[in-house]
């Protein structure tokens, strides 16, 4: 069973992955039943050893996190140390100062790359040492801030260089328009010019469509197809203490944490962040349990990603709400394909149906047919338009394994035209301050003023290629 390594950088990469490790033990946990047969635990075991160690598998002992936090503060680390989870953690997994990088990206990614070069290096080492079969690495950061854009480039140059045969994905959350940090804008062309180079495949998502998603979950103001009146984009009204996708609501991390009476406690931004840590959950499913079509990391690599610039995917998941009659009728599925490509559900604010897709993965989860889904896309076709070199351009998992509390669930992959219009956005903040060299002298105390322009560039031809496609 392939093994990944999470990565996260910064306060909003690790506030992200503190969510991960909750509902991964809580998919765990299912798995590891007392009613699993001898012939499931097996299966079950291989599942855990993607992002967990353990001195004994059948008992859950010992648990430990295929992971290493990273952070130049040491407030959201210092609250995960506190929680249940830090039990999945050894000393060596945490590297942090307590100065920060100032909203930054030159000071993470010069002055704090520089100094815990090494101990990243050696404590990825020690991580990658005790795996079998590393096949990636997840590295969660946010492109808006100082830690999590700048070193978090550093130690995606690093991991490139390390380990160049190991996949390397990047969950990258982008700031919105009106985000508060005033240099967000050199920092988000600064670290996207490092992941053109260093990356294989980014995920990126957008702070805005976050907020938009938990704003309609939150007010009730859509229905759920097939609750009363189908406004057909994912949403539902519901009761205040309905769970949603984003917090399972069941027994907090799962009961695995060695920490009698564990409590989960609500944290700021845990709805936004569940939703990164869902689709990170969503994307490894196949590679963890079984299926009629399984879809490992290097199938999305291969698959999707047909040029070596050109692998910004864009993701949606649905449903996003799970109604308090969990048994959806599988008649439903259609309509949950169709949520799928509606740019209410994307995790980016986009609407890849207005443009050209290169190729799309359909990730399932749950008890479907492979004729419904087949069904699917032959219906996706009269509306979605590909390629022409590529016109059969669509990877199809299908996992057995339910997301929990839900029957099925669709996380959609696309490497679509359109992200060039979100892309050419963040330009647009950043060449507002750079035409007039405001704040540019903050930076060019740690780096030269020609890795701004080697940055331009980098991402203005990307955004033509997109454009072009």
């Amino acid at each position: 069973m392939p093994e990944c390594i999470v990565v996260p950088v910064g306060q909003c990469g690790n506030q992200i992955a503190a969510r991960f490790w909750d509902l991964a033990l809580q998919e765990q946990s299912l798995t590891h039943s007392p009613s699993t047969s001898n012939s499931n635990s097996k299966l079950a075991d291989a599942a855990l050893n993607t992002f967990f160690t353990t001195s004994n598998k059948r008992h859950l002992k010992g648990l430990r996190a295929r992971a290493l936090m990273i952070d130049m503060e040491e407030g959201v680390i210092n609250q995960v140390m506190q929680s249940p989870v830090r039990t999945l953690f050894e000393g060596s997994q945490i590297i942090s100062s307590n100065s920060g990088s100032g909203n930054n990206w030159a000071v993470g990614y010069s002055i704090y790359g520089q100094e815990f070069e090494s101990q990243i290096s050696e404590s990825l080492r020690q991580q990658a040492e005790q795996c079998d079969n590393l096949q990636s690495f997840f590295q969660i950061t946010s492109l808006g801030g100082g830690t999590g854009s700048g070193l978090g480039s550093k130690v995606g140059e690093l991991l490139a260089d390390e380990y160049p045969r190991v996949y390397r994905f990047a969950t990258a959350v982008c700031p919105s328009a009106n985000d508060d940090v005033v240099t967000s804008p050199y920092n988000t062309i600064l670290s996207l010019w490092k992941l053109i180079q260093n990356a294989d495949c980014v995920l990126p998502v957008e702070n805005q469509a976050l907020i938009d998603i938990c704003e309609k979950v939150a007010l009730g103001t859509k229905k759920y197809h097939g609750h009363g009146m189908d406004d057909g984009d994912g949403f539902s009204r519901a009761s205040r203490g309905n769970p949603s996708v984003i917090d399972s609501g069941k027994k907090p991390y799962g009961g695995l944490c060695s920490v009698s009476g564990a409590v989960r406690k609500k944290l700021p931004f845990d709805e936004m962040n569940n939703i990164v840590a869902n689709l990170i959950i969503n994307t490894t499913s196949s590679m963890r349990f079984e299926g009629t079509m399984n879809v490992d990391i290097n199938d999305i690599v291969t698959n999707l990603v047909p040029f070596p610039n050109r692998k910004f995917l864009i993701s949606s998941m649905t449903p996003l709400f799970s109604p308090a009659d969990v048994n959806i009728p599988s008649r439903r599925l259609d309509q949950m394909f169709t949520d799928a490509f509606s740019k209410d559900c994307q995790l980016i604010k986009a609407d890849p149906k207005s443009s050209t897709y290169l190729a799309c993965a359909l990730m399932v989860r749950g008890d479907v047919n492979v004729s419904d889904i087949r069904r699917n896309v032959d219906r996706a076709r009269s509306w979605l338009k590909f390629v022409n070199w590529n016109q059969d351009g669509w990877k199809t998992g299908l996992c057995s394994v339910p997301p929990i509390g839900q029957t099925h669930s669709l996380l959609t992959l696309a490497n679509n035209a359109c992200i060039h219009e979100s892309l050419g956005k963040m330009r647009t903040r950043f060449m507002k301050l750079y035409k007039r060299k405001a704040n540019l002298h903050h930076y060019l105390n740690y780096m030269e003023k020609e890795d701004f322009q080697s940055a331009l560039e980098s991402v203005q031809s990307l955004i033509k290629e997109y454009q072009t496609s």
